[in-house]
């Protein structure tokens, strides 16, 4: 192929297509934990999501419920994946070699939010919330039904790999994913591109904005004891017992079991086999739903 102004807008045509049906076309996972927020700016503010409020009977004057404007800020972040095509291969008609790596950018591209949120989820062990405790405590501050400050607990402790039970059933979720700007490829394409006339190769790079933050540390509970059915159990009585701000029920529905992949055995004879290690029923069968992830590493 003659590196032409036609040849090449072909095969920029090409690499965008492969990179566009990669980005739209991979399997994403991120959502079953995280809310995703469109941002506008460099950064966002979010009030605290401190109380998950509910409806209360109209009597006398509205109880008005005003977010806190001293809440967190969320900074978007810049990521980018470039590949460069010499001009030889393309002169030489063997640059279809190169539109896998560029249908690999779209995949990568469309992945980030997996790797940023599942990040994030991990961080909750080290982390502060705005709160002032780590997102996963045992010390997070709640009022009490006198308005005396109380501890409210999402964390089993222990040492070993983390597992979390996930209230999914609401719109806010435990993880926010701010997304600034969506995932596009640019070409540097050029037959007058200063990279077509110094290093004599063609480039199309890759570019995404957004970041990752905390949600509601209420929807999610975090444990590092064995993944055994006491423990489970324990968790799960938690999460539904738990009470917000002024004592109120907040009816939390722990339906989602997050496992790294070290516990997916225990997380698959926990909710999917008939029967427990004793031969009885088992009581837990499909109490939750089951996601294995491999970017856990906790």
């Amino acid at each position: 192929m003659d590196v032409s102004f036609e040849a090449l807008d072909a095969l920029d045509t090409a690499i965008k297509t492969a990179f566009n049906d990669s980005l739209t076309g991979a399997e994403t996972t991120y959502t079953r934990i995280a809310m995703t927020v469109t941002s506008t700016t460099a950064q966002e503010a979010y009030p605290k999501l401190k109380e998950l409020g509910g409806m209360r009977e109209w009597i006398g004057e509205r109880h008005i419920q005003r977010l806190e404007e001293e809440g967190f800020i969320i900074r978007n972040r810049k990521f980018e994946n470039t590949v460069a095509v010499p001009a030889d291969k393309i002169d030489d008609d063997q640059y279809g070699i190169y539109t896998p790596l560029v249908a690999d950018l779209g995949q990568t591209a469309a992945e980030l939010p997996d790797e940023l949120v599942w990040e994030q989820l991990e961080l909750g062990w080290t982390k502060e919330h705005f709160d002032g405790q780590l997102f996963f405590d045992t010390d997070h501050p709640v009022m009490d039904a006198e308005g005396k400050e109380q501890s409210v607990s999402n964390s089993q402790g222990g040492t070993g790999a983390a597992w979390y039970l996930i209230d999914d059933s609401r719109a806010i979720k435990p993880i926010i994913f701010q997304d600034r700007q969506k995932a596009q490829i640019t070409p540097k394409a050029s037959l007058t591109d200063d990279n077509v006339f110094f290093r004599d190769e063609f480039i199309w790079g890759a570019k995404r904005r957004c970041a990752t933050g905390f949600g509601a540390w209420q929807l999610a509970y975090g444990s590092r004891l064995p993944l055994t059915p006491e423990n489970y159990a324990a968790a799960r009585a938690a999460m539904i017992g738990a009470r917000g701000h002024r004592d109120r029920k907040l009816n939390l529905k722990p339906k989602l079991l997050v496992v790294p992949a070290s516990l997916e055995g225990a997380a698959r004879d926990l909710l999917l086999n008939e029967r427990d290690a004793a031969g009885a029923t088992n009581k837990w069968r499909n109490t939750a739903a089951l996601h294995v992830e491999g970017r856990l590493s906790l």
